[in-house]
């Protein structure tokens, strides 16, 4: 994994200018590679990002992965889904994977780094108010500008998966 991850790391470092492969190398605990070895499994092709004064590990893949598509928000929303459920939910994959679903702001972070979600799109984390209404979020770039909408998290469609990320 850290081969891959180095190779990505200086392939691609528009998205992390200020940074080094060294400081980044030295932050991978154990833990933190074997989430990144289930974010490249399920094809997120994770990468370093810088965001708020920190360092993130997030998926770059060109579309949401696929491998974390057709699934419902939560398990709230799954449960509550009577017809048809989905195979699982976003928030549950995250959470198993030892991942977290991408806030907004991250999203938009990404995107101005590197278009992504051309053809498909991705829950993001959901505030609290918003889901309580059963309501969630997601987002994708359409037009060259990055759009956020709501669904109801129970809904689930082919070409919407989530994206994650984790601090290192």
């Amino acid at each position: 994994m850290l081969v891959t991850l180095k190779k990505r790391f200086s392939e691609n470092m528009d998205r992390h200018p200020s940074l080094s492969w060294e400081d980044v190398e030295a932050r991978l605990t154990p833990g933190t590679l074997s989430a990144l070895c289930r974010m490249e499994e399920t094809g997120g092709e994770p990468d370093a990002l810088e965001w708020n004064g920190g360092i993130v590990y997030c998926d770059f893949s060109r579309e949401t992965p696929a491998a974390r598509r057709s699934l419902c928000y939560d398990e709230e929303a799954l449960r509550k889904r009577a017809k048809n459920p989905p195979a699982g939910s976003a928030e549950k994959q995250a959470q198993e994977m030892g991942v977290k679903l991408m806030p907004e702001d991250m999203y938009r972070a990404l995107q101005s780094v590197e278009p992504v979600d051309l053809k498909t799109s991705s829950w993001i984390a959901t505030p609290a108010g918003i889901r309580s209404l059963g309501g969630a979020l997601f987002c994708e770039r359409r037009y060259n500008t990055v759009f956020v909408f709501h669904n109801g998290a129970d809904s689930y469609y082919s070409v919407r998966g989530w994206r994650g990320y984790i601090d290192v």
